[in-house]
């Protein structure tokens, strides 16, 4: 284990969050021999702590925070203080996420120039395209043991999965299957195989699925060039005359404030905390905050087009045995207009708890309707639709005027409303994830409103003109040399498929660009 770095060591690479974007650039970088501090607001859960309970386990590692929300999305409604369902903890949401590895397509790389200018969408090409990420891919399938890639055998699939796929075949889909999963299939990497236990949202107690909790950190720790700081919420973002990022200011865990220096920063807390960490760091030279002079900073929320479809049959299901997303449907990826609306999105199995089921299926309701569903449970079954939405400038996080949180510091409020696009493809999806049960005899079909997301994306969007974006193409903002971003905030546009892979390959090919300006002297 690496010795702590002393604090005002200004040679050591600082990243914040340890998630996807974060534990991996931290590991990437250790195993090259570069010094790194990695400031990660939450504790460390491990496997053996983690609680095979719904509340429980959301009390133990969930980000609750004060937030706030407004605009015309359901959320903010429903859940106005809890945006997003992700993780205040070592390994981020890696920890809860359900573990689709999913690589985007090839027009999804150039949406503008594949979909046109579509009014109310401040849609962008992204700066790299789809043959530059294919080698990065490549090494995040390889590092994450992604299932149907490299030789590994897919999931089994469970009967959640089964009802699906009987209902797809039966519409005519071709493309149905267990997905391609960071979820060990077999023993690999040191670590067993799934054992399906069906908690994947409360964090694997195999560890067979694939978090940086226990992979990419004590990995990045080992060498000796990794120091993590647990229970470090930062702050501020410090720069020096030049320009330059300097140092971090972040509260430790008695709430005193402390400083690291660094050499370069690295900001991966996620498309809610990243902009609002950049916000927080207005200055006299960075009046509107930190590399905004784009005013990009915080716009161009995303959080995919979402919702879910459950099903009644007459015979037991038992959706929440096995993998919590068994499952996929990948036809209605596609880009066809003819559809109605232009993008496409993923049909994926989704199984929740009964304490879940009754907070999401309709918040604060009663009656019989709510009452039959819930007597219902034991023989549904459910997907989740995710698909591509529409980045709009509207779409923001910006600081609270008047909040702050346990540390004075003012609390983000997203501000979410959905595109026309947007509502077009969900209701399409309503009636096909409908359609797909019915077809295998569903006694009752009902579409669920959007939860608290966990795929937050853009905010500090990738743009090769500096007016238009945030970061370059490799996630270096365009008006700090030493400062990236590392985390889903980067993403140009969202695509239809599950973030996390795109976020592990970006970071494994930033982590290469830094250790290469590095040695080049230019970083």
């Amino acid at each position: 284990m690496a010795a702590p770095f002393d604090q005002n060591d200004d040679s050591v690479v600082v990243i914040i969050g340890s998630g996807a974007g974060g534990g991996t650039l931290a590991n990437e970088l250790a195993q090259k021999g570069i010094d790194v501090v990695v400031l990660e607001a939450g504790g460390r859960h491990l496997p053996e702590d983690y609680v095979n309970d719904e509340w429980d386990s959301f009390a133990q590692l969930a980000w609750l925070d004060m937030r706030t929300t407004s605009g015309g999305w359901r959320v903010a409604r429903d859940f106005p203080n809890l945006p997003a369902w992700i993780v205040k903890a070592v390994g981020g949401s890696t920890t809860h996420w359900a573990g689709a590895s999913l690589r985007f397509q090839e027009h999804e790389w150039r949406v503008l120039s594949e979909y046109g200018s579509i009014p109310g969408a401040n849609l962008l090409d992204w700066p790299i395209t789809a043959a530059e990420m294919d080698p990065w891919y490549a090494a995040a399938e390889h590092k994450m043991g992604v299932t149907r890639t490299n030789g590994i055998p897919g999931l089994p699939g469970n009967n959640n999965f089964k009802v699906m796929e009987a209902g797809a075949k039966a519409l005519g889909y071709q493309d149905v299957h267990t997905g391609r999963m960071a979820i060990n299939s077999e023993i690999r990497d040191g670590r067993t195989y799934c054992h399906q236990l069906g908690f994947c949202f409360q964090g694997c107690k195999y560890g067979a699925k694939w978090s940086t909790a226990y992979t990419e950190i004590p990995a990045a720790e080992v060498t000796g060039h990794c120091e993590v700081r647990e229970h470090a919420h930062v702050l501020m973002i410090e720069h020096d005359d030049a320009g330059k990022v300097s140092g971090v200011i972040y509260a430790d865990a008695d709430g005193n404030h402390q400083r690291q220096a660094a050499r370069v920063v690295a900001v991966a807390g996620n498309s809610i905390e990243s902009p609002r960490l950049l916000l927080n760091s207005a200055s006299a030279m960075f009046p509107d905050g930190l590399a905004n002079s784009s005013g990009q900073v915080g716009r161009n929320y995303m959080r995919h087009m979402t919702g879910s479809v459950y099903a009644i049959f007459e015979q037991p299901v038992r959706m929440w045995r096995g993998t919590t997303m068994a499952g996929i449907i990948t036809d209605e990826s596609i880009n066809d207009p003819a559809r109605g609306f232009v993008g496409g999105y993923e049909m994926e199995t989704l199984s929740i708890g009964v304490p879940f089921m009754a907070a999401f299926l309709d918040p604060g309701g009663w009656g019989r309707s709510f009452a039959s569903a819930m007597d219902g449970y034991e023989n549904m079954a459910g997907m989740w639709l995710v698909g591509e939405d529409m980045p709009q400038a509207s779409n923001q996080v910006t600081l609270h005027p008047t909040l702050t949180d346990q540390h004075g510091m003012p609390v983000p409020n997203v501000h979410f409303t959905d595109h026309p696009n947007d509502i077009a493809m969900r209701n399409h999806a309503y009636a096909q994830g409908a359609a797909v049960y019915e077809a295998v005899g569903a006694t009752r079909t009902f579409p669920t409103p959007p939860y608290p997301s966990t795929h937050n994306l853009g905010t500090n969007r990738m743009a090769e003109n500096p007016r238009d974006g945030v970061v370059n193409k490799w996630g270096q903002a365009h008006d700090v040399a030493n400062l990236f971003i590392s985390d889903g905030s980067q993403f140009t546009t969202g695509a239809a498929e599950n973030p996390t892979l795109t976020i592990v390959a970006l970071a494994i090919r930033q982590a290469d660009h830094i250790a290469s300006q590095m040695a080049a002297g230019t970083l």
